[in-house]
């Protein structure tokens, strides 16, 4: 059987997808680096037990990677993973302490785009294209707010380094929660400004005090102005200014701001000289600007100033290759992880992004010695690794085979029920059965 996969697969590569495994959290050492192991133009993996390394080669027309990790709870020969046409599909080898895709202990399953793979306590994500020709260790990035293993997310972040480096505004877009500060202190220290970097929320200040806090006032402009203040915009004068939730300025305050980007300069609360300024703008919103300037609530010539260079950030949930780095950057402190502690972080969805995951991990370190244990995360963590199955599908050494049959069948007709009907000799319908019961996915 392997000798007739190895003829399949090794004649049908798909050289433009390059897909990729990305090694994750290792739940014994978080700190370990991260890296992305490329598939490109490889037919078989195999995860093993032992000092941290890849290893390819070739055999009977086969490209072969065997994955060594230091693992202590991995088999000698743990894992294979193997690709059918443009399908990888993975077999756990009998191992002790089995594995797992997402929150289902497996003993042979087809990979989709972006499943988690837990071996031992070691995470890995599968992705089925965006890989490079090469492996990657580590993270490289003009600033450290900018790393990510992504392929995906490292040409957003590509695009925004190259508009920190102009004055052109910077536009910063996503969900709550996916770092948009952290992207525009990025932005601030790419661009080499020498002043300062001032973040100001516009959603969070009362409405009689936001002018006074961004343009300034003189002492006496109001009441409880006992001395002078020159605000947050010329605090900015020589750096950056980010107006996070800018969608929520009043009329008056949009009118206010349009002066300053038009005219270069400010006029505090109750003075009446001028004040030049010189600063760049990066906004963040959960609106959208363009909607908020047609339903006549934000200014049309002020939204026409804020464009410029807009970059979309991706919730978490769809750069689990990141999770890992993440995960050792946000720790207060050295401790390990139990592997279902280690399932439950990649297989969360995170509705709230970075701003959760920081959340959780300085709750479960405060609660936990040195070990973090699935008890110590949040009760939101652990309901939702409990809502799915987790025992393992057993199958007979002749379901095996008759899956693997079907896989390969799959993959050879793109998908189509009928067509791998008619070539494995069966009917349509018992062909549907098989693919419900195997779990698998139409490619």
């Amino acid at each position: 059987m392997q000798n007739t996969l190895s003829a399949i697969v090794s004649t049908s590569r798909n050289r433009a997808a390059r897909p990729a495994l990305y090694l994750g959290l290792s739940g014994d050492a978080p700190g370990t680096q991260p890296a992305c192991i490329s598939l490109a133009n490889i037919d078989q993996v195999v995860i093993c037990r032992g000092e941290r390394s890849v290893l390819r080669g070739s055999s009977n027309g086969a490209m072969l990677l065997t994955l060594t990790l230091d693992d202590s709870r991995l088999s000698r020969q743990h894992a294979r993973l193997t690709r059918i046409g443009g399908v990888w599909a993975i077999h756990d080898l009998e191992s002790k302490n089995g594995t797992w895709v997402g929150r289902e202990r497996i003993h042979q399953r087809q990979l989709v785009d972006g499943d988690t793979i837990v071996v031992g306590h070691s995470a890995l994500v599968y992705r089925d294209c965006g890989g490079e020709e090469g492996d990657r260790w580590g993270l490289d990035a003009p600033d450290p707010g900018l790393r990510t293993l992504s392929v995906a997310v490292a040409a957003r972040f590509g695009d925004l380094a190259a508009g920190a480096r102009s004055l052109v505004p910077i536009e910063l877009a996503g969900d709550s929660g996916t770092g948009k500060e952290l992207a525009a202190r990025a932005v601030h220290a790419i661009s080499g400004r020498p002043g300062r970097f001032v973040a100001v929320n516009c959603g969070s200040l009362p409405g009689s005090l936001l002018e006074a806090e961004l343009f300034g006032h003189k002492k006496g402009a109001y009441t409880g102005a006992t001395d002078d203040r020159v605000g947050f915009v010329r605090s900015a004068d020589g750096g950056t200014l980010f107006l996070d939730e800018v969608a929520e300025l009043p009329p008056a305050s949009q009118a206010a701001l349009l002066r300053v980007l038009q005219e270069r300069e400010v006029v505090p609360l109750g003075g009446d000289r001028p004040v030049k300024v010189d600063l760049r703008i990066v906004t963040a919103t959960l609106k959208d600007l363009d909607e908020e300037v047609a339903a006549r609530r934000f200014r049309e010539d002020l939204r026409a100033r804020l464009l410029g260079v807009k970059v979309s950030l991706p919730p978490l949930r769809e750069r689990r290759e990141d999770l890992g780095w993440l995960i050792a950057t946000l720790l207060a402190r050295e401790v390990t992880f139990s592997v279902d502690t280690v399932i439950a972080l990649y297989t969360y969805d995170w509705p709230l992004n970075i701003r959760e995951l920081e959340r959780a991990l300085t709750a479960a370190t405060a609660l936990a010695r040195d070990r973090i244990e699935l008890h110590h995360l949040p009760e939101t963590i652990r309901e939702a690794l409990a809502a799915a199955p987790v025992q393992p599908v057993e199958l007979s050494d002749e379901d095996r085979q008759v899956r693997e049959l079907l896989v390969v069948a799959m993959a050879r007709q793109h998908g189509n029920i009928s067509a791998v009907a008619r070539e494995l000799g069966k009917d349509r319908k018992q062909i549907q059965r098989w693919v419900k019961r195997f779990g698998l996915t139409r490619p």
